[in-house]
């Protein structure tokens, strides 16, 4: 298979974020109808489809990098061609990758940056496009009422759970507020949509908001459940 060759990335973004790992601007991009992925946190995965092992070997190939999106409302209809995706995603450098005896694919990925798309590819079996990074700038903390307010109602929202010991390491005041906001993003039990609905935040200081009042309306609809049952 032909390899096609990287550009250089163009946008004072991309080069800043390559400082540390360069993403390439043009990446493959594995769409997904459950799945929204998050800078700073990790993301195992099992690849099985054959255009998807194609990816995985070209992207460790060139690059080292996959860009996960989630899939728009009907991809049923035509998942085996390119369905809508939503534009903003993370990229994902690939840490670990197993090649099984089937040929089958176990990888982790560590994500990197929330990206845009700019344009979109076909000429491969899977999808590609060219991305622009969406770093969140400046802002590295939270103002202190607003992680309060988080860590407040994360609190009444454990406290029922059977679980609520596993969550214990998120009450650290040393959790950097990133991962914190982030690693909750991803493992509380929201759907796709409002996990995507927290990615596109354009701040950290609005996804922790978000979060905080998506994590007060399950709050709401528990109490509320055993209230009129």
């Amino acid at each position: 298979m032909q390899i096609q060759p990287d550009r250089a990335p163009q946008d004072k973004e991309q080069q800043d974020e390559g400082a540390v790992f360069r993403v390439p601007e043009r990446i493959p991009v594995f769409p997904l109808p459950n799945v929204v992925f998050f800078p700073k946190t990790y993301l195992p995965l099992l690849i099985f489809e054959p255009r998807y092992r194609e990816m995985v070997t070209d992207a460790g190939a060139r690059g080292q990098c996959i860009g996960m999106a989630l899939l728009k409302e009907g991809w049923e209809h035509e998942y085996y061609g390119n369905p809508p995706i939503f534009e903003i995603g993370c990229v994902g450098r690939l840490v670990s990758v197993q090649r099984l005896l089937d040929g089958r694919f176990n990888i982790l990925l560590q994500g990197l940056q929330r990206y845009e798309i700019r344009e979109q590819f076909y000429d491969k079996s899977y999808r590609q496009a060219s991305v622009k990074l969406k770093p969140r700038g400046q802002e590295a903390d939270l103002e202190a009422s607003v992680r309060s307010d988080l860590i407040r109602v994360l609190d009444e929202y454990l406290g029922q759970r059977e679980d609520s010991h596993l969550w214990q390491g998120f009450f650290r005041l040393d959790v950097n507020d990133e991962i914190l906001v982030n690693t909750l993003s991803t493992h509380l039990e929201f759907t796709p949509l409002e996990k995507q609905f927290l990615l596109e935040a354009d701040s950290l200081q609005q996804q922790a908001r978000r979060l905080s009042d998506l994590i007060q309306f399950k709050i709401h609809e528990r109490d509320g459940t055993k209230g009129w049952g």
